[in-house]
């Protein structure tokens, strides 16, 4: 008899591998490693791995409209995949012998199709009736023990594989045909391919990052004056009027402040309590994350799940805020002590330890939580998200931290102004946590008494409204969370695939025109696919057929609907929406103006071999500038010459497009050093940004250069 174990990653399988044995034996076919488990009565366990997805949807036929897919081995549509046959074959080779089977991937709906997927696709049909589910969010040896002995039939997940399966299928009907659709449309104008790209979440999220672009664009700034008045410590005070609008009364209070002592007219004081914080879910995860270290959603969430894999916190992608007692919580307080850096904090706890929970829930996990088991060697960036969720884990068993805060009313020539303070009176859970500690205002008061009189000097400070504020990555996704846009999981990655198509870029998030384009044609011809409500109606659809509210088929069928629609839209408009989608990509790539009066443009080599930048009148102007690998073009012009600044390699730096200006305005030398190999024109040697080289001079449809150390070794070799 034998088992077949499938995980998701290898790293998981071998955690799954030491927690069912003490001495697992390693092997590997094909170079991808699995794990031999054999029991005194003969049984023998095989632990293997996916490496996530092992398989993505294809459409079954080319034409206009692509609805009929099919799953189909990863390595067929991504050609950079090619290792995934491996591990393809491994589960092939083991499932031929194998009586029982266990899915062990992630418990969410994406980990459940991986598995399902792995288990119909390549251990055939019959497997499924044979395979039990495990179900964990933590990877320590525990934990693994109870879910390898608590397995239960894979049929009763069916629904969540049902769910995956169509949110593929809804992602890919929807991406690929209007995608296609938008290229096609500039395709038909311009003879021109450009790969353009829209998504059934992405777009919606594109849209709300551009209406507030909008905002701010249209948003006309109007002056209003602050009136402070500086006091003795070092205290200010403000109208109680606060922004003022009118001049002319701005005036009149100064007038009447003018000279005059401020007079102590009242003294507020008062005491609250600041609650517990409540237990991480991935959303504030990533928030405080952003906040605290700038780390990005997506980064966070790597890092968190790396974090999990080597056993250390549970799963990340959850939405709960709810620890349930089962999880021994005692015992973990009781291993994070054995670290000094918690020792002292969790020795302060009152026991029975009761934890602060929120109010979400999540079908799935619990919130995110050490598991106990202490870090051996963790990266800076590791450290800090271990940290974070560690100390917020530890002050959910705290007491009420106490604040107090006073309020003075005061008097200046019959104006009223007003300033408060605050200061922490009992630290309870703050001192538990130095990440929110921090953030707490912990005044010095002021030695004062009613009636008292303080010399003041007033003054105004003119400002102007601002406009919306941009979102940052952070903020976009708790917009996307509140609206019911997109899953935990998905989220981060749909923001970043928007930095990647040059649809968004800065960190305060900036839609480019391209991006603003893309939505205003789509509003105008199909502004169904913009539309938010569309998205979330089929989110719930989703979470409905989890629920066994309605089928898989019946989603499908209403998405195909919805988007015969809206590709019916796009091809009565295909020639308006082309010439605008083109007219937007041209504009695109401007980067400044030439000294002919033509545009710097950024452009692909015509022999793949990268990007430079040339006048938009070739080939009446042969103007160009080369751009090292991976460098951005950016918005800031240099001080010298007024050319764009580039920034680029590893750490990033700054220097003009320009080489010779970059160099302290270094000529090229125009010596001919040779013929070019590849075409036959004149070599010369050229300055770069890391100094001297060989270039051909034509440049750029001939991109031949060479170290100036290598091409003379050249020249020897042929003497």
């Amino acid at each position: 008899m034998s088992e077949l174990i499938i995980c998701e990653k290898p790293k998981v399988a071998e955690r799954v591998a030491k927690a069912l044995s003490d001495s697992p034996v390693k092997n590997s076919y094909k170079r991808v490693p699995y794990y031999e488990i054999e029991k005194e009565d003969g049984y023998k366990i095989n632990v293997l791995s996916a490496v996530g997805h092992l398989f993505s949807l294809k459409a079954k036929t080319k034409g206009k409209k692509l609805y009929d897919v099919e799953w189909v081995p990863l390595y067929e549509t991504d050609k950079s995949k090619k290792y995934v046959k491996n591990y393809i074959d491994l589960i092939k080779k083991f499932s031929k012998t194998a009586d029982r089977y266990i899915h062990a991937c992630d418990y969410d709906t994406e980990g459940t199709l991986i598995g399902y997927n792995a288990l119909n696709e390549i251990c055939g049909s019959e497997s499924i009736d044979k395979a039990f589910r495990m179900k964990f969010s933590a990877l320590t040896r525990k934990d693994i023990l109870q879910a390898y002995s608590d397995a239960y039939p894979l049929k009763e997940d069916k629904k969540w594989v049902d769910s995956g399966e169509a949110r593929h299928i809804l992602d890919y009907l929807f991406g690929v045909n209007i995608s296609k659709a938008m290229t096609d449309s500039v395709s038909k104008v311009t003879n021109r391919y450009i790969q353009l790209s829209a998504g059934r979440v992405q777009t919606p999220t594109l849209a709300i990052l551009t209406d507030r672009e909008r905002e701010i664009n249209k948003f006309v700034p109007e002056p209003y004056w602050l009136i402070k008045a500086k006091l003795t410590k070092s205290i200010v005070a403000d109208h109680k009027k606060g922004k003022i609008f009118d001049k002319k009364e701005t005036e009149k209070i100064l007038a009447n402040c003018k000279g005059k002592d401020a007079l102590v007219e009242k003294i507020t004081n008062r005491k609250f309590k600041k609650d517990l914080p409540v237990p991480f879910e991935l959303g504030t995860l990533q928030s405080e994350a952003y906040a605290q270290f700038g780390f990005t959603p997506r980064k966070t969430q790597q890092i968190a799940q790396n974090l999990y894999v080597e056993g250390y916190t549970s799963y990340p992608r959850t939405s709960s805020q709810k620890l349930p007692e089962s999880l021994g919580l005692p015992n973990i307080l009781k291993q994070l002590s054995k670290n000094p850096k918690y020792t002292s904090r969790i020795k302060s706890l009152k026991e029975p330890y009761k934890p602060h929970e929120g109010k979400k829930t999540d079908e799935a996990h619990p919130a995110i939580h050490p598991t106990g088991q202490l870090p051996k060697e963790l990266s800076d960036d590791e450290q800090k998200i271990y940290d974070l969720i560690t100390y917020r884990f530890i002050s959910i068993f705290g007491e009420p931290a106490e604040l107090e805060s006073i309020k003075v009313d005061l008097d200046i020539g019959g104006e009223p102004f007003s300033f408060s303070r605050q200061r922490i009176a009992t630290l309870g859970w703050l001192d538990l946590d130095p990440y929110q500690y921090k953030k707490v205002k912990n005044e010095e008061f002021p030695d004062i008494e009613e009636n008292d009189k303080i010399k003041a000097k007033v003054k105004s400070e003119e400002k102007e409204t601002k406009p919306p504020a941009r979102y940052n990555q952070a903020s976009i996704i708790r917009e996307l969370e509140k609206r019911g846009l997109g899953t935990k999981s998905t989220r981060a990655n749909i923001v970043s695939i928007l930095y990647t198509r040059k649809y968004v870029e800065s960190n305060k998030i900036e839609v480019t025109q391209l991006g603003e384009q893309i939505i205003d044609t789509l509003e105008k011809y199909s502004e169904r696919i913009t539309s938010e409500k569309m998205t979330r109606e089929f989110e719930e659809d989703l979470e409905s057929i989890k629920n066994d509210d309605i089928t898989e088929d019946e989603v499908i069928t209403e998405a195909k609907d919805e988007l015969t629609g809206i590709l019916d839209s796009i091809d009565e408009n295909q020639e308006n929406i082309g010439k605008e989608l083109f007219s937007a990509y041209e504009q695109s790539r401007v980067v400044g103006e030439c000294s002919c009066g033509g545009n710097l443009i950024i452009v692909s080599s015509p022999r793949g071999g990268g990007k430079f930048v040339g006048c938009s009148k070739y080939p009446d102007c042969k103007k160009t500038y080369s751009l090292p690998a991976g460098a951005n073009v950016l918005k800031t012009k240099c001080e010298k010459c007024g050319l764009p600044l580039i920034s680029y390699g590893k750490p990033r730096q700054r220097a003009c497009l320009d080489f010779e200006c970059a160099n302290g305005g270094q000529k090229s030398s125009n010596d001919v050093v040779g013929k070019c190999p590849d075409c036959g024109n004149d070599l010369i040697k050229r300055m770069g940004r890391y100094g001297e080289f060989i270039g051909c001079t034509g440049f750029p449809k001939c991109r031949f250069t060479s170290s100036i150390v290598d091409y003379e070794k050249s020249q020897q070799k042929e003497k």
